[in-house]
């Protein structure tokens, strides 16, 4: 079995290689500027995870990107598609540096900021995905040689490339924080739903509620913003897990694009269970026995289960391919 290192020894291109070391030391800054977020809030507190996560996804994509500079050749693309695709990959560098600058400047003139870090995030993926593009090789997958149409994308060698670098390109926009304006018309949406939907199924059941806005008046008291979150949290690192297990197992891009899409629904089921048992708890034994752990537990249970939920997936999208890896015969999760 080939030790670890050994799986980078390879004769990719100098320019590829140099890409990815200046790849690494945007990595780096971005890792420094994160933290503070990570450490400040507890929803972020998943971003730690995040440069562990993008080097894994590089070191196991390695091979597959071995393979596909090493094929010579034109790209299988037309002329005016290609033309197309260079200004589109283009546009994304010019316009990632544009706003890693402007995300550096805002840093440096106000220390770490929501804005800021986000745009450093939002300009690194147009960076990355602009660099990787321009600095592969031109070229055709050998095993679509003659691809026309759609497939064609598929086949060039160029754009496999850059699509293995989705997640780390796109990452870091997830785990950097939302513009508060953003946040805010988000949470609030969510806390909407969340609300009208338990005032719902309690007066259904026959345990009647008053709604008053967000707040919901009980017996024993009232359950409010402060008491059933309204899931914004949670959704954040739902989308993390799943768009890490999508880039990890699955092997085309729409079960990656469904997967997410999962996250996101279970995130809001899973959510809304977690403030029906709240309400429910607090229903019975007053709104002051939901504080603390109770509430907090509750918040952490709804990303296991929607971890759990998706893994429970992937066996339906991935069939044999899935028992197989489990059985240690590791299987190449595709182009993205």
């Amino acid at each position: 079995m080939p030790l670890p290192l050994d799986r980078l020894r390879t004769g990719l291109p100098p320019r590829f290689l140099l890409t990815l070391a200046l790849a690494l030391a945007f990595v780096v800054f971005l890792t420094a500027d994160q933290m503070h977020w990570w450490r400040l809030k507890p929803d972020y507190a998943f971003g730690w995870l995040v440069p562990f996560f993008v080097l894994y996804i590089v070191y196991e994509r390695w091979p597959r990107m071995q393979g596909t500079l090493r094929e010579p050749g034109r790209s299988p693309l037309s002329p005016v598609v290609h033309g197309t695709v260079m200004l589109a990959a283009g546009l994304t560098l010019g316009f990632g540096l544009m706003l890693f600058l402007l995300g550096a400047v805002y840093r440096a003139s106000s220390g770490s900021t929501q804005p800021g870090s986000l745009a450093l995030a939002a300009g690194f993926s147009g960076v990355l995905l602009g660099l990787v593009y321009f600095n592969a090789p031109e070229g055709s997958v050998a095993a679509a040689a003659g691809a026309t149409g759609w497939r064609a994308f598929r086949a060039d060698a160029r754009l496999r490339v850059t699509a293995l670098f989705l997640f780390p390109a796109l990452i870091w926009m997830l785990s950097a924080p939302l513009v508060t304006a953003v946040e805010n018309a988000i949470s609030l949406f969510l806390l909407q739903r969340v609300t009208t939907v338990v005032f719902t199924v309690f007066n259904l059941l026959g345990y009647p509620l008053v709604q008053q806005g967000n707040v919901l008046v009980l017996p024993l008291g009232q359950v409010g913003v402060a008491d059933a979150c309204s899931g914004i949290r949670s959704l954040t690192g739902c989308l993390f897990a799943g768009s890490f297990l999508a880039a990890v197992f699955l092997d085309r891009f729409w079960k990656k694009i469904l997967l997410v899409a999962a996250a996101m629904a279970f995130a809001f089921v899973t959510n809304l269970l977690r403030s029906l048992f709240l309400t429910a708890w607090a229903y019975a034994y007053g709104s002051h026995a939901i504080e603390g752990t109770l509430h907090d537990a509750t918040g952490y249970a709804v990303l296991g289960l929607t971890c759990m939920g998706l893994l429970s997936l992937l066996p339906l999208f991935n069939g044999a391919r899935w028992r197989r890896w489990l059985g240690g015969d590791e299987v190449g999760p595709g182009a993205t």
